[in-house]
């Protein structure tokens, strides 16, 4: 009986169909939205050399105090226009976010 939780780590380990629609979800709104500046995968460069690559933003910030800023409405100081996020947006993007992060 013991082996039994062995036998589903592989399962457990596999992304829900959910969440991989989430990912897709995530990603497909980087890239619309975002890869004219800034690098939205694991291994691009940013178009705008002074755009952080999504990769390196948990460096700076932690991916899930994004939510509250997405929802608000994210504004910097340069040229980046401003984001408000409706809800169902804003978990596909964290969780894609989360998923290429170089830590």
């Amino acid at each position: 009986m013991r082996a039994l939780p062995l036998l589903l780590l592989p399962f457990l380990a596999t992304p829900a169909p959910a969440d991989e629609a989430a990912l897709a979800k995530g990603r497909a709104f980087t890239e619309a939205n975002c890869a004219r500046c800034h690098a939205v995968g694991s291994t691009d460069h940013s178009p705008n050399p002074r755009s952080i690559p999504f990769r390196f933003v948990a460096r700076l910030y932690p991916i899930d105090y994004l939510a509250e800023a997405l929802a608000e409405g994210i504004a910097v100081s340069h040229e980046m226009p401003e984001f408000v996020l409706e809800a169902d947006e804003i978990e596909p993007l964290l969780l894609y976010l989360d998923s290429i992060q170089v830590r």
